[in-house]
């Protein structure tokens, strides 16, 4: 069982790590909610050859980068590696290559400088990390969207999270860098579908809006992504497979559209089970990278005002993987008594609701 520290005033300074896709990324943050120092090296060109990431680059980037951030972050704050009050590195979900290099560095480092480690899931990175720029307190509502995960859930406290709904095929990152790629543009697709869509006509073409109205929390993307496939292949029939700039504008304009009314209908779907089972939740947090998508942030507010709940999102910057979310995920762990002995496992699948929390 974990038992809250008692620090007595005392500022704690964390070091994070992030190396679970393809960033490589280090943060030193403080317990005033400071960011000390904060790096990130994307690995964007070394993938976007091959149109997704290749796990065994990933990892061998993460290794050959991972040095480096570590100096620069110390010596971005000025801090020495003994300053710091707890190691925290992702060490599950993601790709296990990855994941392996950021944990044993952290471990290392534990050991070498006798600090404490917290081995943080990938996911509670995401989701604790409005706490960090934003004043939330517990309970909230959570939907976690990025490129390999999408679900809803209950956040209670640090470590106490139940699920109430989850893709049942294609996370909606994964959606938007797979309909980029059909349209021939570059990774990662989410970015690129956003810039065109804001010059394309969102009714151009029409698209299935999977489970909507449905009393389930659940959500499907697969059938959304085979549609937008078959309107390109009809599309290239008529205009050759180079389409024109304003039809794949409007195609992304269509499909960002149906994405967003897809989540609003989902999150209207959980809000009307909260108001029934768990009325003391009245804030909702969206985060993951998808998260960054300023049309399906103004859809989810747009929800969140007519449920009367409070919308909150982390900055841009910190929507996609980064270190700064675990560093601050391992502090809050870390006030709480949470954390890991170095006998500790990197695991590639790590689900949120099997998190040891203080209960536990």
């Amino acid at each position: 069982m974990g038992v809250k520290i008692k620090q007595e005033n005392k500022t704690i300074i964390a070091l994070g790590i992030e190396t679970s896709c393809d960033e490589t990324s280090v943060a030193l943050i403080n317990s005033n909610k400071e960011v000390l120092a904060h790096r990130v090296a994307s690995q964007i060109k070394d993938h976007e050859i091959y149109g997704g990431v290749v796990p065994e680059i990933a990892a061998r980037a993460h290794l050959s980068l991972l040095p480096g951030l570590l100096d620069q972050v110390f010596r971005d704050a000025s801090l020495q590696p003994h300053d710091v009050d707890v190691i925290a590195a992702t060490t599950g979900p993601g790709l296990i290559g990855g994941v392996v290099v950021g944990t044993m560095a952290a471990k290392a480092m534990a050991a070498a400088l006798g600090k404490p480690f917290v081995a943080v899931n990938h996911l509670e990175g995401h989701a604790l990390t409005a706490r960090l720029t934003e004043t939330i307190e517990f309970p909230f509502v959570l939907l976690l969207v990025s490129g390999g995960h999408c679900q809803t859930m209950l956040v209670e406290n640090v470590g106490a999270y139940k699920v109430l709904g989850a893709t049942l095929d294609d996370a909606v990152g994964e959606c938007f860098d797979k309909v980029a790629k059909m349209l021939g543009l570059p990774y990662p697709g989410g970015p690129q579908i956003e810039k065109l869509a804001a010059t394309g006509n969102p009714k151009a073409f029409v698209l299935p809006r999977p489970m909507i109205g449905q009393k389930h929390l659940n959500f499907s993307f697969s059938g959304l992504k085979t549609a937008v496939r078959q309107t390109i292949q009809k599309l290239q029939a008529e205009h050759g497979d180079t389409l024109p700039e304003s039809i794949v504008a409007d195609v992304c304009a269509s499909f960002q559209q149906t994405v967003a009314r897809v989540l609003y209908d989902r999150i209207k779907q959980a809000f009307l089970y909260t108001a029934e089972h768990h009325p003391n939740y009245k804030q909702f947090v969206v985060a993951g990278g998808v998260a960054a998508n300023q049309h399906i942030r103004g859809a989810l507010q747009t929800v969140c005002s007519e449920f009367g709940f409070a919308f909150f999102a982390p900055p841009l910057s910190l929507c996609t993987d980064n270190g700064a979310m675990i560093a601050w995920a391992g502090l809050e762990r870390f006030q709480q008594g949470l954390t890991d002995s170095l006998d500790i496992k990197p695991r590639p699948r790590w689900p949120m609701d099997q998190i040891r929390g203080i209960s536990s």
